[in-house]
Parts: C-alpha cells; sequence; structure tokens
C-alpha cells in the first residue's frame, strides 16, 4: 500500500495483543488500511471482532495489560510532515498533542465519557485549554459556537448544564462537539449510535456528515450495523477475530462480496427487511379469539409529573406476538413494566385470562394472586448482563424461579438440561458463571429462565437491541420457534422497526405515552396511518448502497411533519 497525497492515516500490519493466563491473546492480527481526506471508511462486525482495540491502538488507548506489538499507524500532520503513532510513548507528551487536537474520537457511550460533575461547556473548552492554551473568555464563545454546529437547542442555557440532564441523543451531540473542538483532521466514531433508536441515529448520522463535509475531515466509523455501513460508507473493511476479512468499496462489499463472512453479515440484514418465514405457515389468529390480555386506558403518571403512559388500549390473542414501537421516551418500557404491576399504574384495566377462563385485572388484584400470575407472565429484559446475578452459576440463575415454585432434586436438575437445550446452550456450561458467556448466549439465559415455568406470555424489552445483527435474527428464530413449541404469547417492546416487521403480528406505534396507530404488522409497515409511524420507517437504514434513504427521511415534531430537512 503506497500513501497517495490524499490519505491522512495509514496502518499497516497493525498487531495489538493482551497477556492472559493461557498465552497471548491477538486482538488485532495482522491489519492494514488507510483512510483518505473526506472519506468515510466503515469498520464492521460482531463483537469481539477487534472494531474498537483498532481504533483505540491509533491513539495509543488500548485498555491495559494490552499493548501494540508490532506494525505502523503513519499520520500526515498539518504540516505535511509523517509520525509512526504506534513508536509514540503511550504516556507521552508527543500523542498527547494528537489526541483531540489531530485525532479526535467519540465513544459508545456518552453517559461513561462525560464527566457527571463538570457542566457541559467546561468539559468542552478543556480541550481548547490543553492544546491552543485559549483564555476563558473566549473558551465560552468557541464552545457556544461549537454546540450551535452540532444542533443543541438553546446553547446559551445548554453550556451551563450537566451530562444527566441531557438525553442520550444530546449527550452524543455533546461528544461530538468536543471532539470537534480542535477542528481534528481525523475523527474516529466507535459505535456511536448503537444505544439510540433509528430516528435519533438518523439526526446523529446527519450531523456526522454534515460536519465532516464542512470541515474535511476524514471519518473512521466503527459499527456492527450493516444498515448504516449502506447508508455512509465510501470504503468498508470487514473484520472478524482481529483479522481483515474483506476491504473494498461500500458498492463492492454489499454488491459483489468475495468472503464467505461478509456475505452471512449482510444476509443478516437483508434477512430481516422481510417477514420471518416462521410465521408465512402459521395459521391466522381468528378475530373473534378471546384475548388473552385485555388492556383498557392504562395511565401512568410519574412523581415528577411526567404522564409517561396515557390512557393506553390494547389486546393480546393467545398464540400473538404483538410489538410496542417507538423512540425513547415513548413510555413503551414503562407500560411493559405496568404489564406486570412492576409499576403501579393509577388509572385503567389489566384483564388477564387465566387458564380456566376467569379473567383478573392485574392493575388491582391481591398479592397472592399477582405471585401467581408472575409465573405465567415472565419478562425478559433488554440488558442481558444487569439482569443476571454475576454470584451465581448459569444453572442457578435457571433454577431460580423452578426452585421458587417447590422444584428441587433430580427433577429441578434435568427441568434446567432441558431448558438450556431448548434455549441453544449446552448444559454442561450450567457451573460456568455470567461473565463467561458472550452477549448473545446471555440472552439465551434471560429465555431459558423465562420459560421455565411454562408461561403464557412473555413481555420482551428490547430483547436483542444489545446483540449484533447476526445474532438477532437467530435470538429471533429461537423466540419464535419457542412460541410454536410452548404456545406462548409475546409482547415484544423495540424501538427497531425491522425487527418488529420481522416477528410480530400485530404492531402499536407508541409516541410520548399514547398509542398512535396499532394494526397488523403488514398494513402499518406498507402503508402508515400516521405520520409519526412513517417518521420512524423513514429513519431505517437500509443495507443498499445504491438506495441511500437515511438523509432524505421523513420528520416528525409534536403533530408537524418535516421533510428530510425541515
Amino acid at each position: 500500500m503506497s500513501m497517495t497525497k490524499d490519505t491522512i492515516l495509514e496502518v499497516r500490519d497493525l498487531r495489538t495483543v493482551f497477556p492472559t493466563r493461557t498465552g497471548p491473546f491477538m486482538a488485532v492480527d495482522g491489519v492494514s488500511f488507510e483512510l483518505k481526506r473526506g472519506q468515510t471508511l466503515c469498520v464492521v462486525g460482531e463483537s469481539g471482532s477487534g472494531k474498537s482495540v483498532t481504533a483505540r491502538s491509533i491513539l495509543q488507548i488500548v485498555d491495559r495489560p494490552g499493548r501494540i506489538e508490532s506494525g505502523t499507524v503513519l499520520l500526515t500532520r498539518a504540516d505535511g510532515s509523517t509520525t509512526d503513532l504506534a513508536k509514540l510513548d503511550p504516556r507521552g507528551k508527543e500523542i498527547r498533542s494528537v489526541r483531540g487536537k489531530e485525532i479526535a474520537m467519540i465513544f459508545q457511550e456518552p453517559m461513561s465519557s462525560l464527566s457527571p460533575v463538570h457542566r457541559i461547556g467546561t468539559q468542552i473548552g478543556e480541550a481548547l485549554r490543553i492544546h491552543f492554551g485559549t483564555p476563558k473568555h473566549q473558551q465560552r464563545e468557541r464552545v457556544l459556537e461549537l454546540l450551535r454546529q452540532v444542533e443543541i437547542p438553546r446553547p446559551e442555557s445548554a453550556i451551563d448544564r450537566y451530562t444527566f440532564e441531557f438525553s442520550g441523543g444530546m449527550r452524543q451531540r455533546v461528544m461530538i462537539a468536543m471532539a470537534l473542538a480542535c477542528n481534528p483532521s481525523v475523527l474516529i466514531a466507535d459505535e456511536p449510535t448503537t444505544a439510540l433508536d433509528v430516528t435519533t441515529q438518523a439526526e446523529i448520522l446527519d450531523l456526522i456528515k454534515k460536519l465532516q463535509q464542512s470541515h474535511g475531515m476524514a471519518v473512521l466509523f466503527i459499527t456492527h450495523d450493516m444498515g448504516v455501513v449502506a447508508e455512509i460508507a465510501d470504503e468498508v473493511l470487514v473484520m472478524y477475530r482481529g483479522k481483515v476479512m474483506e476491504r473494498g468499496t461500500v458498492e463492492q462489499i454489499f454488491h459483489a462480496p468475495q468472503d464467505a463472512y461478509t456475505r452471512r453479515l449482510i444476509g443478516s440484514v437483508v434477512k430481516l427487511e422481510k417477514k420471518a418465514e416462521i410465521r408465512l405457515s402459521r395459521p391466522a389468529i381468528p378475530a373473534e379469539t378471546p384475548p388473552l390480555l385485555d388492556v383498557r386506558n392504562l395511565s401512568l403518571t410519574f412523581p415528577s409529573g411526567l404522564r409517561a403512559v396515557d390512557d393506553v388500549s390494547l389486546i393480546v390473542r393467545p398464540g400473538e406476538t404483538l410489538g410496542i414501537v417507538g423512540e425513547s421516551g415513548s413510555g413503551k418500557t414503562t407500560m411493559g413494566r405496568c404489564l406486570l404491576r412492576i409499576y403501579d399504574a393509577q388509572s385503567g384495566t389489566i384483564d388477564y385470562r387465566r387458564t380456566d377462563g376467569q379473567t383478573v385485572d392485574i392493575r388491582t388484584t391481591d398479592k397472592g394472586t399477582l405471585v401467581k400470575i408472575r409465573r405465567e407472565v415472565r419478562m425478559i429484559f433488554q440488558d442481558p448482563v444487569g439482569s443476571l446475578s454475576p454470584r451465581k452459576t448459569v444453572g442457578d440463575i435457571i433454577a431460580e424461579p423452578l426452585k421458587i415454585a417447590g422444584m428441587k432434586g433430580g427433577v429441578l436438575n434435568e427441568r434446567v438440561a432441558d431448558l438450556m437445550q431448548q434455549a441453544g446452550l449446552e448444559p454442561a456450561w450450567r457451573e460456568r458463571y455470567p461473565h463467561a458467556f458472550s452477549g448473545g448466549q446471555r440472552q439465551r439465559i434471560g429465555i431459558a429462565r423465562a420459560i421455565a415455568l411454562n408461561p403464557r406470555l412473555i413481555i420482551a424489552d428490547e430483547a436483542t437491541s444489545a446483540l449484533d445483527v447476526s445474532l438477532r435474527s437467530q435470538m429471533l428464530d429461537l423466540m419464535m420457534k419457542l412460541q410454536d413449541e410452548l404456545g406462548l404469547s409475546y409482547v415484544f417492546i423495540s424501538h427497531d422497526m425491522s425487527v418488529i416487521r420481522y416477528m410480530c403480528d400485530r404492531v402499536a406505534v407508541m409516541y410520548r405515552g399514547k398509542i398512535v396507530e396499532v394494526g397488523e404488522t403488514d398494513q402499518v409497515v406498507n402503508d402508515p396511518a400516521h405520520d409519526y409511524t412513517r417518521a420512524l420507517l423513514s429513519a431505517i437504514p437500509h443495507p443498499d448502497p445504491r438506495n441511500r434513504r437515511i438523509h432524505n427521511r421523513f420528520r416528525y415534531d409534536s403533530g408537524r411533519t418535516l421533510s428530510a430537512n425541515g
């Protein structure tokens, strides 16, 4: 690879190693690429493929005891000279002068990268003080200008606020403002939209593109979302287990992939573009079937005065999957938790039909009945890490609801082994702890625990949002297979319309605590009746670089529909 005059960063044969008890682990194994001015290079691959470690190696911020073992990272400086960043001392003055000033980085989780005790204006201004010695009064002017650039509303008051006062999307804008403070020539974005819903993600992608064009930056964008790659990339680098599997233009990667792994990655995205095959062969549920769950006029107002659930009515039929879709803050999760009475709604009814045909209002029933109902109505949580106890073995976690129900001894052990097999886990792993499992495997543990007592209804809250796209379709297929085997019904809460389209029979769209549209999934997806639903659908990244749509999407703002640039 020879450096052209447009190449600003060239990585050659980079190897980054982590010493472990069982020997060295090569997290980045012979990676080479170049980044040109004004270009977006997307590095794509599943969790654990070495994407983030590659990015951190460039800036010498690899978590210890990891270190660069060999290779070069050549940066072309503003004065035309080149520096090999891999040779610099990770704690030295020279690499510190590059970080933030010439190469800036946006991290995946803004909450852990921003200080909770400093105002955002101080945090953004710090880079100016460190690199340019900008005096206080000039700092404030420049920070206000940056906040305007990243389109944070009312910058004059926002500058003095703290991190916790911002939403996820706004925090990510603060991170971008901080990254741009010194006009870097390279911006590294490490999964900057993974934790965001589709509409906020589309806004952030728009913003990065706009700023890239006005500043002429090169962008190294790390993601596991092939839809995002198709929308924004010029060039693509596909990684798997520390190695580069394939490199090429976005057109080549999507329309003429050479590597089997690349083809599989693209296949798993394209798969989620339509209805799941398992659903096509299912008989329709008769409309006159009495509902398993009948929710009427449910409302919950938090002590702060926020009306999180506002007069919601919906039904779930036996054997059906009802999707609840909406962006962050729409009230989806709160509503899901009300159904299990984790939160107490102040008004409305949640009529649940028991096996004997009797209906019980979950909202008002006594504690004893509620305990029995919670064996039949279970929940799968969004975060497989936070919902599994790190101090219990996987066998104990799955056995817990069974023990509470009075099962013990050999019958219990056999049931746990069966559940693990049903969820696609090896029964031999039962003595391991959750930390020894990948994200996808942890989610399977959560599913095994949820189906332990043969429930009739499962409320799945963003059950696949933390997973790579290849794992996502596997997990949805598993949930539908179990649905057929066990006769389950699902309330499936998600902000991802493609997941809803793949899995759900009907869908309810939530916006600011209210349901604005409900109907058969095909009808809502193909012919939405509400402008907010249209905005949600138009923000989904489309996995075809020949048909980029995200920058020409609808926007919906409190009753007003705006065009892409409105």
